[in-house]
């Protein structure tokens, strides 16, 4: 997605739309460490412009250095526990499949968990989703849980009734004709 053109622009306007009700996930991984940091060097000036959140996906060095809210961790990652020794007090996200998994990174340190995929999603072609049990097993650890994995803004009321405190989507948001309002549709649906 960050290799679109007006992918910066469109990003700002996200943030500005969701304000204080929204993270941005930064992910590039065909990005060099120079270029993710000048994103997300960028794009955490808008976060807290915005009262947003900038979360750096996998790389705990880049989001110390660009000034991002935190770090999301993946299974190619650092362990939570790793990560919390290099970030301190940085928020560090732990994405999840199963509750052995969410356990785990809970025990590790981790302060939040992305958990899917709940619903059937072209990210992961052929595999069906785990659906909402996934988010009740997890909530139940104790850690806030957002939902990843074809969330709709149709699906908000079903997640958050399973425990999610929140939901991310990323075709639902970057195929959108317009990324911002589609945010704010997300926005209106979880709090309705």
């Amino acid at each position: 997605m960050v290799a679109r053109a007006g992918f910066v622009e469109q990003a700002e306007a996200v943030l500005a739309a969701g304000g204080p009700r929204v993270a941005l996930h930064l992910r590039a991984h065909a990005a060099s460490g120079r270029a993710l940091h000048d994103l997300a060097g960028r794009l955490a000036v808008r976060a807290r412009e915005t009262g947003s959140l900038l979360l750096v996906n996998d790389r705990v060095d880049v989001a110390l250095a660009a000034g991002a809210h935190g770090v999301q961790l993946g299974r190619r990652s650092l362990s939570a526990a790793d990560a919390r020794r290099l970030a301190g007090g940085m928020r560090i996200g732990a994405s999840v499949h199963d509750e052995r998994e969410g356990r785990e990174a809970a025990e590790a340190g981790a302060d939040f968990l992305l958990a899917g995929a709940v619903y059937p999603t072209a990210t992961h072609p052929g595999q069906a989703g785990a659906g909402v049990r996934l988010i009740e097993s997890v909530a139940a650890l104790g850690l806030p849980v957002i939902a990843i994995g074809g969330v709709t803004p149709e699906r908000a009321g079903e997640l958050r009734r399973a425990g999610a405190m929140g939901m991310a989507a990323i075709r639902g948001v970057w195929d959108a004709p317009s990324p911002a309002d589609a945010v704010q549709r997300y926005i209106d649906a979880w709090q309705s």
